[in-house]
């Protein structure tokens, strides 16, 4: 049983890993024996998140990346996999937007496609060559629950994770043969710094009414911790998931079956 779950010596790519989500999934990976790649835009927040993980006997490296740069993306990923061959890759970075399909604005609209598809786009090109030649590979896209159900003002956040759940089924019918799965995690509100800073920003001076809301749209009453996320993504990078591909895993606390 102590060998469940194992990652041992797996590297790990994960994108967006310096906070947030991604910083618990890269803890949580590291635990379990992964090599973990982190990479992000802050490469004192990549840091910052490898330093905790070696501090603790895991083993990561930190990079500064935009995942938004395709060559930059290739050029990265060439140099770590001649040392460290590829096995897994979770796309996590992301950035939201509050907005319609009438107020958001063409220049918000393209960045966050920019980021939140053509990004996941850029690592899985660059990446599934290497897996395909190992014929073994696994790959996790961080979709949302807005892409499956209709999300207030959040028209251009709503788009981009939608495409993330299609190109998740896409890679995994186009790769399935090639020994390549692929799956997506669809969570609900998770408590992270973003959510704190947002709350902040938008609602001064009714910060705690306002989470308090926000918690009660899932109907288990709270949001996630990033903790728990991370669990869900350890299970699907291990080979206790390996009849799973093509699936999207909703982690929402019931907000898209029990809202509905």
């Amino acid at each position: 049983m102590s060998d469940m779950y194992s990652l041992k010596n797996k590297n790990i790519i994960v994108t967006g890993g310096g906070s947030g989500i991604g910083q618990a999934i890269c803890s949580v990976l590291a635990k379990a024996g992964g090599v973990i790649h982190i990479f992000d835009r802050n490469f004192e927040s990549a840091n910052q998140t490898a330093e905790q993980i070696n501090a603790t006997n895991g083993s990561s490296y930190p990079y500064e990346c935009d995942v938004t740069l395709l060559d930059q993306v290739k050029a990265l990923i060439q140099e770590i996999d001649r040392d460290h061959p590829l096995d897994i890759l979770i796309n996590n970075a992301g950035i939201a937007h509050v907005g319609n399909a009438v107020n958001t604005s063409p220049e918000d609209f393209d960045r966050l496609m920019k980021v939140n598809v053509a990004g996941y786009y850029h690592m899985i090109h660059s990446v599934i060559p290497y897996f395909v030649n190992r014929k073994s590979g696994v790959i996790i896209n961080m979709a949302s629950v807005a892409g499956s159900v209709g999300v207030s003002d959040r028209f251009a956040y709503c788009t981009t994770k939608g495409a993330v759940i299609a190109m998740t089924y896409s890679v995994a019918k186009d790769f399935v043969k090639d020994g390549i799965r692929c799956n997506c995690i669809s969570p609900g509100r998770v408590h992270t710094p973003f959510v704190d800073g947002f709350i902040a920003k938008n609602y001064a001076g009714r910060e705690k009414e306002m989470f308090e809301k926000l918690s009660m749209t899932q109907p288990i009453g709270r949001m996630a911790e990033p903790i728990e996320i991370a669990h869900l993504a350890l299970y699907l990078c291990s080979d206790e998931a390996a009849f799973v591909t093509g699936t999207d895993f909703p982690i929402d606390g019931g907000y898209i079956r029990l809202n509905s």
